[in-house]
């Protein structure tokens, strides 16, 4: 039986030398790499299949919270253990949900046991590490049966088409299942609501111009739209929400 691989993630150089020796020593294990955030981790496992991940919680550009969020989305989700210094609520909220964890200093037999028992994060348990999260700084777009993290200061504007959100930066257009309330309330220091389809970066508007629209469901009428930096399309602000106008 081939051995299981692994994925060790942790920003501290000293803390991965220490797993991948703790991993060598427990054996049955074999260490397919090594990522100091969770950008890197991710980056790494678009091409690098692996059956566990060790994560740390704390790490700058992407925390371990954020990463394990991310990770339920890949096609086959490894599966996942969190490293981290004593943090009483941590603990508390990963012992409550049955969520695998080990104290910093990882002793081996302890790392022993939670190897045996790994498994993939399951969604209630990804709700319940929400108020843990430091950071929400990407999206997770499912593109050609990969996984492109897009930086939520790139993003100009999200807007509700059916059941998919589209999420449109500078370059290029993608497309998120889930719902523009939820965005909403993750977002909402970053972003605006101009429309009940749509959300605005208050960092990317320029302006407001009153204009004659031509498509849509507002074809036809005079309404103000909201200027973008950047790109030359505009979004129509519903009589609803005008008053983003004097607050912007």
């Amino acid at each position: 039986m081939a051995n299981q691989r692994l994925l060790i993630v942790d920003d501290e150089p000293l803390a991965r030398q220490r797993l991948r020796d703790l991993v060598g020593d427990v054996g049955g294990y074999d260490v397919a790499g090594e990522a100091a955030n969770g950008v890197e981790a991710m980056q790494l496992l678009q091409d690098t299949a692996v059956d566990i991940v060790l994560v740390d919680i704390r790490m700058p550009l992407m925390d371990g919270i954020e990463l394990a969020q991310h990770l339920r989305g890949l096609p086959q989700p490894p599966k996942l253990i969190f490293t981290t210094a004593y943090d009483h609520y941590a603990v508390q909220a990963f012992e409550l949900n049955a969520i695998d964890y080990l104290l910093k200093p990882i002793r081996g037999e302890r790392l022993a046991a939670a190897l045996a028992k790994a498994r993939p994060l399951q969604p209630t348990q990804s709700q319940a590490l929400q108020p843990l999260q430091q950071t929400h700084d990407y999206l997770s777009i499912h593109e050609r049966g990969k996984v492109v993290l897009v930086p939520i200061v790139d993003v100009l504007y999200l807007r509700a088409e059916l059941k998919y959100v589209t999420v449109r930066t500078r370059e290029k257009s993608y497309l998120l299942e889930t719902a523009l309330n939820q965005l909403e309330q993750t977002y909402a220091a970053q972003f605006v609501r101009i429309h009940r389809n749509a959300l605005v970066a208050r960092n990317a508007i320029s302006g407001f111009e009153k204009q004659r629209i031509s498509e849509g469901e507002d074809a036809g009428e005079s309404a103000w739209v909201v200027l973008l930096k950047g790109i030359p399309e505009t979004l129509v602000v519903s009589r609803r929400h005008q008053h983003v106008i004097k607050a912007t």
